[in-house]
């Protein structure tokens, strides 16, 4: 089932376009990687899929059909999350728990199901131990894996995820390259990622979509499924 479709899209900033003449699927039910070299405008691509860029022309259509309850939930964890200060005064379960807050309403008080969410959202990334730690205490790397924990503890349907791995070691992040192959292969749920480590993560997924630069001719588009695209060479 198509997530989410682009057709013709044309973006850019100022009056160059950095995406030119765009269409691509994204199916429902994988794990995909958006990978390139820095200015492939990998980012805005994921900004495009997800609604919080509009096109200047073409269109993007999210497919609400795979929504629960009528609502398409989506769990986003940005570039430079790990940005708290030193002096930020929440601790890391409360970060994680405000995760459940959209489902919860004003006045909803918090079940046991939910505090077991939060829990193995935190033993999934291997910070449960530090859960009544300061986030302004952490590593950046600790900081990137608790803003995941209180994605996932929002039970989305797609979990978006740009450069996820910043700051932690090889080990963590093979660790957390199987967690999301588990996440989408054991629980049905799409996750999309924005990675440089296309040689690590290869194995884990399912579709990959390769920004390239060719001469005269910008930045190309290619992927395991249905993908045609030029990127201005602005971009």
């Amino acid at each position: 089932m198509i997530l989410s479709s682009m057709k013709d899209v044309v973006f850019g900033y100022g009056s160059e376009p950095v995406i030119d003449n765009l269409s691509l699927d994204i199916e429902a039910g994988q794990f995909i990687g958006i990978t390139g070299p820095n200015g492939a405008a990998k980012t805005t691509l994921l900004k495009l899929l997800l609604g919080l860029l509009r096109p200047w022309s073409g269109t993007v259509t999210l497919n609400k059909e795979i929504a629960e309850g009528g609502k398409l939930v989506i769990g986003y964890v940005p570039q430079q999350v790990a940005s708290f200060n030193a002096g930020f005064p929440s601790k890391v379960i409360e970060l994680v728990r405000s995760g459940c807050y959209p489902r919860l309403g004003w006045f909803g008080r918090f079940t046991k199901e939910q505090e077991e969410l939060v829990e193995r959202s935190l033993r999934q990334v291997d910070m449960w131990e530090y859960r009544n730690r300061r986030i302004g205490e952490l590593s950046g790397g600790q900081k990137q894996r608790i803003c995941i924990a209180r994605a996932m503890a929002q039970q989305p349907q797609v979990l978006v995820l740009d450069e996820p791995a910043t700051g932690m070691d090889t080990g963590s992040r093979g660790g957390f390259y199987k967690l999301m192959r588990h996440y989408v292969s054991n629980h049905g749920r799409t996750v999309i990622m924005v990675t440089h480590g296309l040689e690590e993560t290869r194995p884990y997924l399912d579709t990959v979509i390769s920004l390239e630069r060719e001469e005269q001719e910008g930045w190309k588009c290619l992927v395991t499924n249905s993908c045609s695209a030029h990127f201005g060479p602005g971009a």
